[in-house]
C-alpha cells in the first residue's frame, strides 16, 4: 500500500523540501524569468573554481574563501517567487535549486577532492553515453575523443595545453586527497594507472610521433600520472575508513539534489522488488519458451556483424512503424555508431554476452544516444536545459529511461518475432536491481565494495556477472563515488512508470486517448531533466 502513494506523493515531496529551504529566507522579490537565467550564468561561472598554477584549484582555502560568495548566490535564488511563472520556468528555478544543493553537499560531505583519488582522472578517451561523465569528474580534463588527429593548429594550442596541466593538478592531488576513504583510495589507484596505458596510446595517434613538444607534454604527464599512483599506493595502508556516506546523507542527497522522492530504505525495498520480479519473470518466460529453440550466442565475427545489423534495423522500424516515438534522421546513425563487435567468449562481459545473443535488448538502452544526438542537433530552448546538468543531476532521466525503454518496448512488441528475447530482458533487469542493491549497502557501510559486488554477481541469472571482473569493480567503483547512480536505473525506471500512469490518468480523466508516441515526445521535449520534474511538465494543463 505504501509504494502506491509514492506517486500521489513524488512532487509533494520535491515541492515540500523547496518550501522549506524558502522559509529560510526573511524576504521574497519579485522576479522574472531572465532574472533565473542571469543568476544561472553567474552560478554557473562560480561554480568553475579558480586556478592554481593554471590546474583547477581544489584546496580547502579555496573552497572555504569562497563560501560566502556561493550563499550569496544562494540567497539570491531562494528570494526569488517564481509562483507566477509558467510550470516550465518553474521547474527550471528547481534544477538551479538542486544544483547548488549538490554544490554544497560536495563541500561538506562527498568532498571528492580529498577522499577520492579517481576523481583526478584527466584522460578521457570516448564519450560518455549520458551527458556528462559519470562520477565526480575535475574541472580541467582532456576529452580525447573531442579531437581529430592529425591535430590542426588551434587544436593543438588547446591540447597541449591541457596536457601540459595534468602534473600542476597531480601537485595539488597529493596536498588534496587527505581523506580515509579505503575502498575509494584503493579502487581510484587503478583508475589512475590506467591513464598511463591512456596516455601510451595517444603517442600512436596520427601526427604525434613528430610533434616533439607534444610528445614531450604526454611523457610529463605520463610521469606525473606515474608518480601519483606510486604515492597513492604508499599512502594506501594507511586507509582504513568507510567510503559510504551513510543512510542519512545518502536520503539527503536523493531528494534534495537527485530529486528522487525516496529514501535509503524506499531504494532498498524497490530493487528487491524489482530483483525478485525479474528473476520470477525470467523463470515464467524460460517456462513459457521451454519447447522453442534455445537462443544461441553468435560465434564469429561475420555472424556478429549480421546480428548487428539486423537488430538495429529491428528496432528503428518498431520505433517507426509501431508509433513508439517519432524518429528523427539522427536516430539511425547515433545508434549504428555503437553496434559494437565480436568479441571472444572468453573476455566477454556482461552487456556484450547479451548482445551475442540478441542485441536488441541493449540497443533499445542505447536510447541514450538519440538523446545525446538531440542534445547536439536540436538542443533545449532553455538556457538550462540546453546542457549536461551537474553533479549526475541527470542520472533518474537518462539512466531511467534507457532501463525503462528495454522493457516497454518488449511490452509494446519488439521481441514478438522471438519469444526467447524477452529472457535476456528480465536478465538486465536482474543485474541492474542486484548491483544497485549492493551499492545502497556499501554507501550505510554496511558492507564494502568486495560485498556489494558480491551481491551484483551471486543475484545477477545464469552466472552472466561473472565471467569478467572489470566490469564489476568499474560498476561497483562508480556507485561508491557517486550516491544514487547506481540505484537510478531501477528508481528511475520506476519514477518514469509513474510519470507514464500520471500522464495516462490525466488523458483518461480529459476523455482523451493515450497515445505512446505522445508520451515520449513530450519526454523528449522536455529534456534531461530529473524524472520528478519531466512529470511536472507532463500533467500540467
Amino acid at each position: 500500500m505504501k509504494t502506491f502513494f509514492y506517486s500521489l506523493l513524488l512532487a509533494a515531496t520535491i515541492s515540500c523540501s523547496v518550501e522549506n529551504t524558502q522559509e529560510n529566507t526573511s524576504e521574497k522579490t519579485a522576479a522574472v524569468y531572465e532574472d533565473l537565467s542571469t543568476l544561472f550564468a553567474e552560478w554557473r561561472a562560480f561554480e568553475n573554481p579558480p586556478l592554481l598554477d593554471g590546474a583547477p584549484d581544489y584546496t580547502t582555502n579555496t573552497f572555504d574563501s569562497r563560501h560566502a560568495e556561493f550563499e550569496a548566490l544562494q540567497r539570491k535564488l531562494l528570494a526569488m517567487d517564481p509562483a507566477g511563472w509558467t510550470v516550465p520556468q518553474q521547474v527550471d528555478w528547481k534544477i538551479v535549486w538542486a544544483e547548488m544543493n549538490g554544490y554544497d553537499f560536495n563541500y561538506r560531505i562527498l568532498k571528492p577532492w580529498e577522499r577520492d583519488p579517481a576523481f583526478y582522472k584527466s584522460i578521457w578517451m570516448y564519450r560518455s553515453d549520458v551527458p556528462a561523465h559519470e562520477g565526480p569528474t575535475h574541472h580541467g580534463t582532456t576529452e580525447v575523443w573531442q579531437y581529430e588527429f592529425p591535430l590542426d593548429k588551434e587544436s593543438r594550442v588547446k591540447f597541449l595545453k591541457e596536457v601540459s596541466l595534468i602534473p600542476a593538478l597531480y601537485n595539488q592531488a597529493k596536498k588534496n586527497l587527505t581523506g580515509n576513504a579505503r575502498d575509494l583510495w584503493i579502487t581510484g589507484i587503478r583508475t589512475i594507472q590506467q591513464q598511463t596505458e591512456n596516455l601510451e596510446v595517444i603517442k600512436s595517434f596520427e601526427g604525434v610521433n613528430e610533434d616533439n613538444e607534444v610528445v614531450s607534454a604526454i611523457e610529463n604527464a605520463i610521469s606525473s600520472t606515474n608518480d601519483l599512483v606510486a604515492w597513492l599506493t604508499s599512502e594506501s595502508e594507511s586507509k582504513d575508513g568507510p567510503s559510504g556516506i551513510g543512510k542519512d546523507n545518502y536520503t539527503w542527497y536523493l531528494q534534495n539534489v537527485h530529486l528522487v522522492p525516496l529514501t535509503w530504505d524506499d531504494e532498498v525495498m524497490i530493487l528487491k522488488r524489482e530483483l525478485a520480479r525479474a528473476w520470477s519473470a525470467l523463470k515464467l518466460e524460460e517456462h513459457r519458451n521451454r519447447d522453442l529453440p534455445k537462443l544461441n550466442p553468435v560465434a564469429s565475427i561475420e555472424a556478429y556483424d549480421e546480428l548487428a545489423d539486423r537488430s538495429a534495423t529491428s528496432l528503428i522500424n518498431f520505433l517507426d512503424e509501431d508509433e513508439v516515438v517519432t524518429v528523427k534522421d539522427y536516430f539511425e546513425p547515433a545508434l549504428r555508431e555503437h553496434l559494437g563487435g565480436f568479441v571472444p567468449q572468453e573476455t566477454r562481459n556482461f552487456f556484450w554476452i547479451t548482445a551475442h545473443h540478441d542485441p536488441r535488448p541493449l540497443y533499445s538502452h542505447f536510447y541514450h544516444w538519440f538523446e545525446l544526438a538531440r542534445m547536439d542537433i536540436e538542443p533545449n530552448n532553455s538556457p538550462i536545459r540546453k546542457g549536461p546538468l551537474l553533479y549526475n543531476i541527470f542520472d533518474s532521466r537518462n539512466e531511467g529511461t534507457a532501463t525503462a525503454v528495454e522493457e516497454m518496448f518488449m511490452d509494446a512488441g519488439l521481441y514478438d518475432d522471438d519469444p526467447r528475447v524477452r529472457e535476456i530482458v528480465y536478465i538486465m533487469i536482474a543485474q541492474r536491481a542486484a548491483r544497485g542493491l549492493g551499492s545502497l549497502y556499501a554507501h550505510a557501510n554496511e558492507m564494502s565494495m568486495e560485498e556489494a559486488g558480491e551481491i551484483h554477481s551471486e543475484y545477477t541469472p545464469r552466472g552472466w556477472m561473472k565471467t569478467e571482473k572489470d566490469l564489476l569493480i568499474f560498476e561497483q567503483h562508480l556507485y561508491l563515488r557517486q550516491p544514487g547512480y547506481g540505484t537510478s536505473y531501477i528508481t528511475g525506471k520506476y519514477l518514469l512508470e509513474d510519470a507514464m500512469m500520471a500522464y495516462a490518468h490525466k488523458k483518461e480523466k480529459q476523455n482523451k486517448s493515450f497515445v505512446l508516441l505522445e508520451f515520449f515526445d513530450a519526454l523528449n521535449a522536455i529534456g534531461n531533466i530529473p524524472i520528478t520534474l519531466a512529470k511536472e511538465e507532463l500533467v500540467s494543463d
